[in-house]
């Protein structure tokens, strides 16, 4: 359940680094929001691995 909020989350990030882009904000903006996607994303994988 959790992973799938972490892909939607990420997936928000990407949309709203886009729109920065778009509205030529500075670039730190951008970046900012694209390594909280990863970071986003990852976790979502990490979440679906089996535990021990």
């Amino acid at each position: 359940m959790w992973s799938i909020v972490l892909m939607g989350l990420a997936g928000l990030l990407v949309g709203g680094a886009l729109s920065f882009r778009q509205q030529k904000k500075p670039l730190w903006t951008q970046i900012g929001f694209y390594v909280l996607a990863v970071m986003s994303l990852l976790a979502a994988y990490l979440l679906t691995l089996p535990g021990q």
